[in-house]
């Protein structure tokens, strides 16, 4: 067994689910464990090790490859620590079969911290080394509730030259991603007794047409916003709330909505859109926010000379991009152009048999290795 599956072996064995979808003291709940192991890890390896305090009893670990000399660049490589919830205790117990490792985490995104810290470890122990580029390893929290880790290392005033975000891609370098807003949709009414349903004004069937309305003639509208490498801008009605008994005409009723936004395209900007939306229909819609921060979409220019090269360790023509959101659009509003990768496809990951094949752990942490060797 390799360095590097013993490594994404050893953290699948630590729980480090999202306190966020457990109970309160749940034992899985946390990122501790492993921010430990890690520290551990680095620490030995000889790389420069600290821990920022994100949340009580939550912390991201950084762990650096500092040069000698004068810094003139700085790579960061940022996957989160966290995972979700897993289906059954089984998940903690990782199993090699078949050439792949299965258990919670193994590819969202225990593999990318394997891959990252493996190579980060395999270049401290090596004689070719940047002269002039620092690494910094960051193990970041909460990526899959609220994105803390990524937020508080971003306010911290930490900037690099570029961020690699470690999150299944199939090995491909992805430069852009979607972004994604919860809205919560409320109409009102009143309320009457149910056998004179004229003397109320039922929120829930106001609704109804809401619904409708977004779901054919505004998601046609969006088919037509395209990005060349994201597609379509989505709307999504995933919820609906309303009313209380068969015989009283609703007063209110409530859905969630999940809006995948393009480039270009903001919270205001989509919140005025439908308002202008519902009113052209005569529908009497509130928009109200369903989550505290917006996850943005991210767009990096693959012109950039360390974008062009780490495409060059990858053998990647052209870039590509994905439809899920993650801490590399965090990075990117702070500063940093960030771009997405790792070992592993996001069709396994939250699944109940998530797992990562061997062969794309290796050959992830190889293509960073070679683009590590090529900075200066």
């Amino acid at each position: 067994m390799t360095e590097i599956v013993k490594l994404a072996r050893d953290l699948i064995a630590l729980p480090s689910v999202n306190p966020a979808f457990l109970p309160s003291n749940h034992p899985d709940a946390g990122e501790g464990r492993v921010a430990d192991f890690l520290a551990a890890m680095a620490g030995n390896a000889g790389l420069d090790v600290d821990l920022q305090e994100v949340l009580p009893g939550r912390r991201n670990i950084l762990a650096r490859l500092t040069p000698a000399g004068a810094i003139q660049k700085r790579i960061l490589l940022a996957p989160h620590t966290d995972t979700v919830t897993a289906f059954s205790q089984d998940q903690f117990s990782p199993r090699l079969r078949h050439g792949r490792l299965y258990g919670r985490g193994a590819c969202d995104t225990k593999g990318s911290i394997a891959s990252m810290l493996g190579a980060l470890m395999a270049l401290a122990r090596s004689p070719r080394r940047p002269v002039a580029t620092e690494i910094v390893f960051a193990g970041l929290i909460d990526e899959e509730n609220a994105q803390a880790g990524s937020r508080a290392l971003a306010a911290s005033g930490f900037k690099a030259d570029l961020a690699i975000v470690g999150e299944p891609t199939r090995l491909r370098v992805v430069t852009a991603h979607k972004g994604s807003l919860w809205l919560r949709l409320e109409t009102h009414g009143k309320a009457a007794h149910g056998s004179c349903p004229d003397l109320g004004r039922n929120a829930v069937h106001e609704m109804a047409r809401v619904v409708d309305l977004l779901q054919t003639d505004y998601a046609r509208q969006l088919k037509k916003r395209r990005h060349p490498l994201l597609g379509c801008a989505t709307v999504s009605v995933g919820s609906i709330q309303g009313g209380s008994q068969p015989n009283i005409v609703p007063a209110l009723c409530e859905a969630s909505v999940d809006r995948r936004t393009l480039p270009g395209e903001t919270e205001l900007s989509v919140r005025a859109e439908l308002a202008r939306l519902f009113r052209r229909h005569k529908l009497r819609a509130l928009v109200r926010d369903q989550k505290a921060c917006a996850c943005h979409p991210m767009e990096t220019g693959a012109e950039l000379p360390l974008v062009r090269k780490f495409l060059q360790a990858a053998r990647q023509k052209a870039p590509v991009g994905v439809n899920y959101f993650c801490d590399a659009s965090v990075l990117a509003r702070a500063g940093t152009p960030s771009i997405v990768f790792g070992p592993g496809d996001i069709a396994q990951a939250h699944t109940a048999t998530e797992w990562i094949a061997l062969r794309s752990l290796e050959a992830a942490s190889a293509c960073l290795l070679k683009f590590f060797r090529g900075l200066p």
